[in-house]
This record gives C-alpha cells, structure tokens and sequence, in this order.
C-alpha cells in the first residue's frame, strides 16, 4: 500500500523539476484529502482542497480513486466525477472532462487505465473502460470501450493508430 508522501512525491516527479506553485499546493491537498484518517482533517484539508480547485475552475472530485503520478498540463476547467477510477501515470490536458452518464447502456462512470494522456477539450463519459496506453487527442469525444494501446481522435472517435502498429 502506498504511503501519502509516495503518491504525493509521484504525482509532482510527473512535471520535472519546475513544479508549479499551485501545483504543489493542488497535489497536497488532492492526496491529504484522500488518505487522511481523522475526521477533523480530512474536512480541513478538503476546504484547502476546494479553495485550490475553485480558484483554477476544477471539479476534481475527492471521492475519485486517482493512482499515483497524475499529472495536469493546465490546471483549468477540469472535471472528474466522484466515480470515476483513474490509474496511475494519468496526464490531463485543458478542460477535460471525466463524467457520468444518467441514461443508456453506459449509465456510469468510467474506468481510465495507467498512462493514458488526454488531449485538450477531451470528454470521457459514461460506463466504459479506457485501456492502458491510450491516447487521446484534442476535442476527442469518448463514449464507448478503448482498447489497451489505441490512439484515438474525433467525434465520434475512431482509433487512428494502435502499440502494434508503431
């Protein structure tokens, strides 16, 4: 099991040695929100949390399960459901969105593998499941499964590449 201080040290190694000011700040406050036990804290470090979000127009969820390494090129407009499962090594671009869907055959929330990248203005919805390795390019529209590997763009997307064909 990781430790808050290994999550919190992957998550700041994914933007090299210039980290941000509110970077650190966003990072600290995610993951302290997340693995603290005591009650009191837990509600202290999710209003520094939010005051954070609010300020950089984020809707990160606390209640999202982020693996460790998670990475944001731009800190505005982004979205994560409190359902939502997001792996490890997982880098955002400028307001993505990760949401649910209330109707149909992908009512839900999506799984996102490890090492995904998603391109500005990416939407991700529904009850799906991202595969590992995935990219996803700019104003890509995801409703549907994605296979480990596949690079994907469009609206609706099409893969337009795949690992096995590099």
């Amino acid at each position: 099991m990781s430790t808050y201080r290994d999550i919190y040290e992957a998550d700041l190694a994914r933007y090299g040695s210039e980290v941000p000011g509110w970077n650190r700040w966003f990072h600290f406050f995610l993951r302290k929100t997340q693995t603290s036990r005591s009650r009191l804290m837990k509600s202290f470090y999710h209003l520094c949390f939010r005051m954070v979000s609010d300020r950089h127009r984020m809707e990160i969820s606390h209640g999202a399960k982020i693996g460790k390494g998670f990475c944001l090129s731009d800190p505005f407009l982004i979205t994560v459901n409190s359902n939502a499962v997001i792996g490890e090594d997982v880098t955002f671009g400028k307001n993505v969105t990760v949401g649910k869907q209330n109707r149909g055959k992908y009512e839900g929330s999506p799984t996102i593998g490890n090492r995904v990248k998603a391109g500005d203005n990416a939407v991700i919805v529904g009850r799906i499941t991202v595969g590992d390795d995935v990219r996803i390019a700019a104003n890509t529209y995801v409703n549907r499964d994605v296979p480990a590997g596949a690079s994907i763009a469009g609206n609706p997307f099409v893969i337009i590449g795949a690992d096995d064909q590099r």
